[in-house]
């Protein structure tokens, strides 16, 4: 009898379709999980671990569209106030259930003074509960990618993050430890098993989830490491010790194409520089009694300094769209013409530091750099202080783990540094506030650690973020680049194409944002 019941389960395990049987799936990239904090740090690998476990209201489909998530329809019943019905029977993954409440809570911690996703908040005055299911969100003015932006406002549970003193984000710029930092509780797909920082993150799959019944793939166990060198990394996926790698390593891409899966497209993602324009003098430079990144002189000798075309051909492998704008083609506001580079010109950059007063090699200061973060990142630094000396320009390059670097550049101590950005919104408002507006409340400038700073520009942002005209906001979108770029407040390098590479029996769905969307995976 007790063979025939064993028999029969076997059959039963045997005869299971291949997306109900549980599926380990184990990747890897070259930096670790920032933080398990939802509304802590604005950085894309932390924000796609963030979304196993944590949902917004609004959310994406595969091509970007938007879609129900936590919030099941919206209505716009005054220009600025949006009404948003709320999912029934959704519970945290430690059985509460979600409510307005939740809502009102999460949005203003996300608007808080640690938070780094106030971008996503731009705008919102208030939050209320018109019932247990139903809230209202209330804007200062009309704000016409409101819903863009709370794809990215994560949903916590509010009686959870009261009893763990997390009712406040994690001040990451300054190392603080919190219980929300290591710990979860979301109403995502996946939940929290454990957390090793640097070594391994695990996450299972949440039995409850309220969207299970259309999960696309079937994982069912998630096992993240981060990998820093580039061949440990591509030995490992070759081994098959692991099943996808994020970030594969130029220089691998050919032989990844014969041995295993390659995918590739364009990311919504520019990689640029900054420069300190605002401290009287450099805290990183031996020109003393001034700032040389205050005379744009200067900045447009360092911008045509720089080949990237040569930095695509020899650094990337190809791997790059050199771009002379802040925002990637997929934002909307870009334009072929303001994504136009200016050559590279090594004698006017000569010329132009000469007439800012600078001979051969008068000129020093320190650029810091991630080495984990973005394709070749360290590769692309040290590339450009080699050609930065070629026009007598003494750079030191200072590079370290992205878990040193955010919060270095986030405190504003560096004089020149590299950056990525992306727009989740995929509206060029994004980048205009974080990072052209002039450091002020909420969003604005809350990523100019540069500090660029022009009163016209700051007066186009402010017609961006709530006109509802679209020629009109494009037109300020439009002349708002155009200003930045004159002026080279930030040095654009290029737009980032990423390969994402996996053994052959992984199925994924690419994403422009670079995000690997684990409920779509599928372990063949």
């Amino acid at each position: 009898m007790k063979k025939t019941m064993l028999a029969t389960a076997l059959a039963g395990l045997m005869m299971m379709p291949l997306a109900l049987q549980a599926k380990t799936f184990k990747w890897a990239s070259q930096g670790d999980i920032l933080t398990l904090d939802p509304h802590a740090q604005n950085e894309g690998m932390t924000i796609a671990a963030s979304s196993y476990v944590y949902e917004p209201l609004v959310a994406y489909d595969k091509d970007f569209n938007l879609e129900p998530a936590l919030a099941t329809s919206w209505e716009l019943i005054e220009p600025t106030r949006l009404r948003l019905k709320l999912r029934e029977n959704v519970k945290f993954h430690d059985g509460a259930p979600f409510t307005a409440e939740d809502v009102i809570f999460s949005i203003g911690r996300a608007m808080a003074p640690t938070s780094h996703f106030k971008a996503y908040a731009n705008g919102i005055e208030k939050v209320e509960k018109v019932d247990d299911l139903t809230v209202d969100i209330i804007t200062d003015k009309p704000n016409p990618v409101l819903l863009r932006q709370l794809t990215n406002l994560f949903i916590m549970n509010k009686a959870w993050s009261e009893a763990n003193n997390a009712t406040q984000p994690q001040d990451f710029s300054a190392n603080q430890e919190t219980y929300s930092a290591r710990n979860t509780n979301g109403t995502g797909p996946y939940k929290l098993v454990s957390r090793e920082i640097d070594i391994r993150t695990v996450f299972d799959e949440n039995e409850n989830w309220w969207n299970k019944a259309d999960k696309v793939g079937n994982v069912t166990r998630i096992e993240y490491s981060p990998i820093k060198q580039n061949a440990t990394r591509t030995a490992a996926l070759l081994s098959g010790e692991i099943d996808f790698v994020l970030d594969p390593p130029a220089q691998d891409l050919q032989r990844l194409k014969q041995q295993a899966k390659v995918l590739e497209g364009n990311e919504y993602r520019t990689i640029y520089l900054g420069l300190d324009q605002k401290s009287p003098e450099l805290k990183y430079s031996s020109v003393k009694g001034k700032n040389p990144f205050a005379d744009p002189r200067v900045r447009e000798a360092l911008y045509l300094g720089i080949d990237t075309e040569a930095i695509k051909k020899a650094v990337m492998r190809g791997s790059s769209l050199p771009t002379g704008t802040m925002v990637a083609p997929q934002v909307h506001g870009w334009t072929q013409e303001l994504a136009k580079r200016l050559p590279h010109d090594p004698e006017k950059a000569k010329a132009l530091l000469q007439e800012a007063g600078y001979g051969p090699n008068e000129l020093d200061f320190t650029l810091d750099c991630p080495n984990n973060r973005y394709i070749n990142d360290e590769a692309i630094c040290q590339a450009i202080v080699g050609m930065w000396a070629r026009i007598g320009v003494k750079a030191s390059l200072n590079t370290m783990p992205r878990a040193t670097y955010f919060p270095k550049v986030q405190s504003y101590d560096s004089s020149a540094y590299m950056f990525g950005w992306g727009v989740p919104t995929f509206d060029a408002l994004y980048t205009l506030q974080s990072l052209l507006h002039s450091k002020g409340e909420g969003a604005d400038g809350s990523f100019n650690f540069g500090n660029y700073s022009n009163p016209e520009v700051d007066e186009l942002i402010e017609i961006v973020k709530v006109e509802t005209d679209e020629a009109k906001r494009d037109a300020a979108i439009h002349k708002a680049l155009e200003i930045h770029a004159q002026e080279f407040g930030h040095i654009p390098l290029h737009d980032q194409v990423i390969p994402w590479a996996m053994r052959k029996n992984i199925d994924v769905i690419h994403r422009a944002d670079n995000r690997l969307t684990a409920e779509w995976v599928t372990v063949n």
